[in-house]
This record gives structure tokens, sequence and C-alpha cells, in this order.
């Protein structure tokens, strides 16, 4: 009987954003693939430091145990079938769980995304991570020159969700570039009972209460909305939670303050945005990444 991954949270991700590969990706830019190649077989027994999203995936697997697979984690990368093997190599150096991977040699990843039946996808390529989001899949850009993630809540994994054009639509969003603060406000007043349409991270805000719900005594998850709403538009948000019946534990409703002070003290393995000047003041506080949604990025 063929294996299949149903039911699995599956998180597809390249290995620029699960290693830092930074010096290695400079050869390539500034040479050609086979330096490149080269360089990696080279390195074939220096395991690569941990990356942006090392933290996230480390945690995530841990939801695993001998009787039960709930997360599948899958390398899914431009590099060539040689360069992987450095990468696997590096994923057994750090006793990490990831058996399966699709390296395309410079060609689109994304293609494999369906057949993988992705709840993520994690690049450092923004055409591979626009091109995902078309698709339909919850997909963001890592921030490559983000902090790394801490370790002061070992047997938690913490995500941090931007709201508009994230987890929601960008239909408020819109409103408030054209209009204006007053005219945004307005707005979410009179549609306060109104569920705002769903955003491209919704399917993977379900895929984790999903997970979270099958529970396990070693790992917990932990979820924040950290939003530059205020009273009162800070109510058609929870509502819009509430009647999708997704649970967050943390919201900030933040009114245009810097989201980076607060994100350093939620201390999350990860943190999604739309913009990319949220995601690079994050960056120097938490791993982030950039959602190439909504009319901020048209």
């Amino acid at each position: 009987m063929a294996t299949n991954l149903d039911g699995q949270l599956v998180v597809a991700i390249s290995s620029r954003a699960l290693f830092d590969l930074e010096e290695e990706n400079r050869v390539f830019e500034q040479s050609d693939d086979r330096e490149y190649m080269k360089l990696q077989l080279d390195r074939l027994e220096l395991p690569a430091k941990p990356g942006v999203a090392f933290s996230l995936v480390k945690k995530l697997l841990a939801f695993n145990s001998e009787s039960s697979q709930r997360v599948e984690v899958v390398i899914l990368s431009r590099n060539d079938p040689v360069s992987g093997l450095r990468v696997f190599r590096s994923v057994q150096s750090h006793e990490l769980s990831v058996a399966r991977g699709v390296f395309t040699r410079g060609r689109e990843p994304w293609r494999y995304l369906s057949p993988l039946q992705a709840n993520l996808f994690l690049s450092a390529n923004p055409d591979d991570v626009k091109a995902a989001l078309l698709m339909g899949f919850p997909a963001a850009t890592v921030a490559t020159h983000s902090v790394r993630a801490r370790d002061n809540y070992p047997n938690e994994v913490r995500i941090a969700f931007d709201g508009d054009a994230v987890l929601f639509s960008d239909e408020a969003e819109q409103v408030f570039q054209r209009d204006g603060l007053p005219a945004f406000q307005q707005h979410e007043r009179d549609k306060a009972v109104q569920p705002l349409p769903d955003g491209p991270f919704k399917p993977l805000l379900i895929a984790l209460q999903r997970l979270q719900q099958a529970g396990t005594p070693t790992m917990r998850l932990r979820t924040a909305l950290v939003t530059a709403r205020s009273a009162p538009a800070h109510e058609r948000a929870i509502r819009t939670l509430m009647n999708w019946n997704i649970e967050v534990d943390e919201a900030m409703f933040l009114g245009g303050l810097a989201k980076g002070e607060f994100l350093r003290e939620f201390e999350p393995d990860f943190f999604f945005d739309d913009q990319t000047g949220h995601v690079d003041a994050a960056a120097r506080h938490v791993p982030a990444g950039h959602v190439a949604s909504g009319v901020s990025n048209h």
C-alpha cells in the first residue's frame, strides 16, 4: 500500500530557510552552479548551521512520536541533487527527522507543493513564494538576516501572525490605504459582526489548531495575532476568529506601534507579516518572513 501524508501538517522548506547557507549562496550568485556544487561537496562533512526557520521545524517535528506521525517536513529546494547530499548530512547531524526532499537544480520547486499537500512553504526565494501564494498555499520568504529564535521555551512552538492580508484578506487594508485611518475605523465599526474574508494563512492556522488539539505531553503550541489594528477595529478581527472557531492565545492590537519589541517579548519561533517594513523591523528581534499578499504588495 502506498504511503500518503493525509492528516499530517506538511511543511515544505528550502535548504536556505532551514540552514544558514548564505556564504555558499554568495558563491552561487557570483560564479556558477558548478562552483557552488564543488563547494557543497567539499563541505559534505561540515554540517550547516541552523537557519532562520530551524527552531520552528525542530519543534514542530517534536509533535511526532513512535506511534503517531503528525508532522512531515520535506526539503523543497532549487539545489542540485549533489548539493542535496550536504543538506541531508546536515539534517542527520542536527538529528532532525526529515527523510523526504525534492531538489530541482534551479527549476521551480513550488510545482511539487500540490502532490505534497503542503500546509506551509518557507523559502528564501521570493519568486517561488509568490508563485506558491498564487496557487493557494500559505507561503513566506524567510528574512535570512533574521536573528535566530531563543530557546527559552523548548517545549512550546510559538508562532505569531499579522492579521490583514495574512490571516484575513486585505479588504480592510485596501480601505485604509485608499481612504485613511478614520475611514478604515468606520468601515470596521460598521462591519464589526461581519467576518473578514479568508486570508492566505487561514489554512495553516486551522492545521495548527488540529495539531494542538491532537495533543502531546512533550510539546505545546502557542499562537499570537500581532496587528496594527486598535479599538474599535479590534472587534471584527476577534469576531472573525470566533466565526472560524479558531482560538489564538495572545492578541496584540498595537495601533501602529512598532511590532518588533512586542515580538521580542513573545519570542516566536516565526513571525509572518505582509509588509516588508514590519518584517525587517521584526527580524532584528525574531525569525520573520514576508507574505507577498494583498494591496501592500501589488
